[in-house]
């Protein structure tokens, strides 16, 4: 082996000790007793320091040697590992990794100047900064457990140094560190743990990926062809050709897949760092190191996690006095969780600090014009708090070297968005905060479903895919409704918003009311939509390409794919359509009935309501769970059924009562009048909630549909006339809450036959 790759590979395995240090010098700050830890960062060092010196790097070798010699006083137990010791050997460190860097980019160790930091170490070393413990040399005597890989040449002697320093090794007879013979266990089970590994370059993984996915194309394109054969021995070929390339394909991408605490392990340094630059204190915890990603996605997270972290110290986490002043320990608490969640790869930061003041957040949204009164007025506490990631948004009262400049959380979610990810916020008023993050396992190759709009074919990534619905033309005309001009479809008691592909494509379609409709149920930054496309084909493997750069504009694609019969389909970018059809964007969303969470009866204190003007004007709301279907009739379609107004609706006789006109009935304490005083809109339509009341229908005439919210009725004031629960107020307005049982007695009584 040559000395440059000798170097070559020192650079590799120094980076991945030095992450390590990192990690341990952080715990032996904790738990200073941890003697295995404190071994494991002596043999690091001696490690680096024996073939620095090999290769001659003379000053890496003495920043090394320094340190070493202080660890060797630690475990010899004469000193007590201290916060100021760590920080000096994470100077160390950090010494090591700008030489390591100066080597890879311009062959030397740099001009910088390490000689204060080698005399700070001796100072310690001699002074016994840390806590000076008698000595004991039974404890001193530990043996070196694992194996050293060190370089056969001996390094040259250490003239250069001229800060005098003791042996390496106490003079004792019980200190002598004793390495096994070859043919032991323990050497053969080190042999055999290096030949069961080696380093190969990413380029070249990156080459055989692009293979695979090419042998994925082909094989598509075989299993085709072979659906027209009937040579029982040729499709038993393909099938063999067909599992084998699955398995081929799995393996390589497994090569790619790293464990992502290779990005988690250097945040210990970086929690301890900030902590002490913004003068608190903070316990950091993590879990899911494990957890595999591949190595591409690892490298882009590696920024947007540090900027969470950054926030969650600066921002979320207290200063010792006002959390000792809330009743909390001085200590707050940052937790770093990564698993795996329905083929994507999950990454929650949670903090245990005041939370996120959602009036601050408000305000300081309206006062940069990042949203105007009239739609944060119509937002609920969630899209409030999703704010933080609008760019320019900052709630930092000055700019300082952590925050302030109003580029954090609009980058993190950008970088992340960009992978195809997703990043929410959650916090409860005064209970800390977690930024949950979804990332993909791998961009790579991945399974799509393959659809049809406008004579076009397109990829559906099925990591956003929840559900498939088929509905006969009479199943659509009774399900699908608008609601503002928006189309919705009601399924399982959620109104789901529609988006129509070839319309967002802006593709020119004849639809007929005989076509069966299909809706393909997705889900965008953890809100649902439906997207009716003309066909859905079938599942597939396809290998991902980037788009060329006339298209790379376009936000509802994100690549394009190379089909079994060699046809281009263009991978549709789920978040980007949704947010193109204004699915996901604030108040547009929440009129096409977003329901983040489950109805319930009107007494629980948070329910998803209808809002609506009745024709006496006015504000009312009543419960969206009681809501069949929200309908517009031509004025001409009305009938009168005796003295009830009614409607022909799908086959039935559907009685109609305006909400103004009964409650004053109700008042009034007798049966309805059909006059002539119905007061109605000057529009040609008229507005209809049906309701359910058993097998019976009934039709709540109304002025216009306001809105559909979430919202917790908290104060409420006592019903001021019969047909109203209470009164509340919502969205800065007066709103009457209708008793809607009332309301179809009123008219099912009036179906029936009586007698004056």
């Amino acid at each position: 082996m040559s000395n440059s790759e000798i170097l070559r590979e020192f650079l590799l395995e120094t980076h991945e000790n030095l992450a390590l240090l990192d990690s341990d010098l952080i715990t032996l700050e904790k738990e200073p007793a941890e003697k295995n830890t404190l071994a494991q960062v002596f043999r690091t060092l001696h490690s680096v320091k024996g073939t620095a010196g090999f290769l001659g790097l003379v000053k890496l070798q003495a920043v090394a040697h320094s340190a070493e010699s202080l660890l060797s006083k630690l475990r010899a137990g004469e000193m007590r590992f201290t916060p100021t010791i760590a920080t000096a050997m994470l100077s160390v460190v950090d010494a090591i990794r700008e030489m390591l860097a100066s080597i890879e980019t311009f062959g030397n160790e740099g001009s910088g100047e390490y000689s204060a930091l080698i005399a700070e170490v001796d100072r310690l070393r001699e002074a016994g900064d840390g806590e000076v413990l008698a000595a004991q040399p039974a404890e001193a005597a530990l043996l070196v457990t694992q194996p050293v890989i060190a370089l056969p040449v001996a390094p040259p002697p250490m003239a250069h140094v001229t800060t005098p320093t003791p042996p390496l090794i106490i003079p004792s007879p019980a200190e002598t560190i004793a390495l096994p013979p070859l043919e032991s266990a323990s050497d053969a089970k080190a042999a055999h743990v290096s030949d069961s590994n080696i380093r190969v370059d990413v380029g070249l993984l990156d080459k055989l990926m692009t293979l695979v996915g090419e042998l994925v194309l082909s094989r598509n394109q075989i299993l085709q062809h072979s659906a027209s054969h009937e040579d029982d021995a040729f499709l038993g070929a393909v099938q063999r050709l067909n599992l084998l390339t699955t398995e081929l394909q799995a393996s390589v991408m497994k090569t790619r897949m790293q464990p992502i605490g290779n990005v988690l392990n250097k945040f210990p340094r970086v929690v301890r760092d900030l902590a002490l630059a913004c003068g608190k204190k903070v316990r950091f915890e993590m879990d899911g190191q494990d957890t595999e990603l591949d190595k591409t996605l690892i490298e882009a997270i590696r920024d947007p996690l540090t900027h969470m972290v950054r926030n969650a110290i600066d921002h979320g986490i207290e200063p010792p006095e006002i959390r000792k002043s809330r009743g909390k320990s001085e200590e707050g608490r940052l937790r770093m969780v990564a698993c795996h969640e329905g083929g994507k790869v999950i990454i929650e930061i949670t903090d245990d600090g005041g939370g996120i003041d959602v009036a601050r957040v408000r305000d300081k949204a309206l006062s940069a014009k990042l949203v105007s009164p009239e739609v944060v007025a119509r937002m609920s506490r969630q899209e409030i708090l999703r704010l933080i990631f609008m760019p320019g948004f900052s709630t930092a009262a000055s700019v300082t070297q952590f925050s302030g400049r109003g580029v954090g959380m609009d980058v993190v979610r950008t970088n992340i968005e960009k992978i195809g990810g997703t990043v929410d916020v959650e916090s409860p008023q005064g209970q800390g905060t977690t930024i949950r993050t979804k990332i993909p396992l791998t961009l790579a190759i991945i399974p799509a479903l393959i659809i049809d709009s406008g004579g076009e074919r397109y990829a559906i990534p099925q990591v956003s895919l929840l559900e498939l619905v088929s509905l006969n033309p009479d199943q659509a005309l009774r399900g699908i409704e608008r609601m503002h001009g928006a189309p919705v479809y009601r399924l399982r008691g959620t109104l789901l918003p529609l988006v129509f592909l070839d319309e967002q494509l802006q593709i020119e379609v004849t639809r007929g009311v005989a076509d069966d409709v299909n809706i393909i149920v997705l889900q965008a930054d953890d809100r649902p939509f439906g997207l009716v496309v003309d066909a859905i084909r079938d599942t597939e493997e396809i290998v991902v390409k980037p788009l060329q750069k006339q298209l790379k504009g376009i936000s509802v694609f994100s690549g394009a794919a190379i089909m079994g019969d060699g046809r281009v389909a263009l991978v549709l970018d789920v978040l980007g359509l949704a947010q193109r059809a204004s699915v996901i964007s604030g108040a547009k969303s929440r009129t096409l009935g977003e329901q983040e969470r489950p109805t319930a009866p009107v007494a629980s204190a948070g329910q998803t309501l209808l809002l609506f003007a009745p024709t006496a004007g006015g504000q009312m709301a009543m419960p969206l769970s009681l809501v069949a279907r929200l309908e517009e009739f031509p004025r001409t379609a009305l009938e009168n059924l005796g003295a009830r107004p009614v409607v022909q609706y799908f086959g039935h006789i559907l009685p109609l009562v305006d909400v103004s006109e009964e409650l004053e009935c109700l008042r009034l304490g007798r049966r309805s009048l059909r006059s002539q005083r119905r007061r109605h809109s000057v529009s040609d339509a008229v507005s209809v909630v049906v309701c359910a009341a058993g097998d019976q229908q009934v039709g709540l005439v109304i002025d216009r549909f306001l809105d559909i919210v979430d919202d917790h009725v908290a104060d409420r004031s006592r019903a001021s006339r019969p047909g109203v629960l209470f009164t509340s107020i919502i969205q800065e307005q007066v709103t009457e809450f209708i008793d809607v049982a009332a309301l179809v007695r009123a008219a099912t009584i009036d179906l029936l036959p009586h007698t004056t």
